[in-house]
């Protein structure tokens, strides 16, 4: 199968899925963002991190289900100067960019 975009692809695969974090708690301007994306590149998952400006951080994660399931452990865990109260967990669809990406606020 070809797609027509060369940086974005489908989360239509069999063996990957596709979730939406959202992160609450002392997670913002304690490095959590960065946090994340080191997971995830260190796991080869696709998507995105962002801060929000209800102060949670959210997170798009596209892959391996297991590859996923770490990384939402390794969020309820969060660097050494966060305090995570709630990770929620929600399955997400549509297309993500290759990589990993650090994206601004919203």
């Amino acid at each position: 199968m070809t797609w027509s975009s060369p940086t974005k692809r489908p989360i239509t695969a069999v063996t990957e899925i596709a979730r939406r974090l959202s992160i609450s708690g002392r997670v913002q301007g304690v490095g959590f963002r960065a946090f994340v994306k080191h997971h995830a590149d260190a796991l080869a998952l696709d998507g995105f991190v962002r801060n929000r400006k209800d102060g949670t951080v959210e997170a798009l994660v596209c892959g391996d289900e297991q590859k996923i399931e770490k990384l939402i452990t390794t969020c309820h865990e969060g660097p050494p100067a966060s305090k995570v109260e709630c990770v929620e967990v929600e399955d997400a669809q549509g297309m993500v960019d290759k990589g990993f990406k650090h994206l601004p606020t919203v």
